[in-house]
């Protein structure tokens, strides 16, 4: 009976570090660096939170799901490209 429930406790404190990890990555992911001229139209967008959350979810220490992590930094990624925040920067 002890083990029982040293099992669920394990089980609800790992559910809870793996949501922590995935809102880190969507919130990481949505993170843009958009660099415009200020006398042209030319805007280039970078995705500075894309790859720094690529770098974190190669050099994790605890690798579980790290399809399910490119899949969420993705999804964020094109969601920050379409709305209108992050760093912009005009030269």
């Amino acid at each position: 009976m002890k083990k029982t429930k040293q099992k669920q406790a394990k089980t609800a404190d790992y559910d809870g570090a793996f949501l922590l990890k995935l809102t880190l990555y969507v919130i990481l992911g949505s993170l843009w660096l958009k660099v415009s001229h200020s006398g042209s139209s030319l805007h280039l967008p970078i995705p500075i939170g894309l790859l720094i959350g690529l770098f974190f979810s190669m050099h994790e220490h605890f690798k579980v799901d790290r399809k399910i992590e490119y899949a969420v930094l993705l999804v964020a990624a094109l969601f920050g490209y379409i709305a209108p925040f992050g760093l912009y920067i005009n030269l």
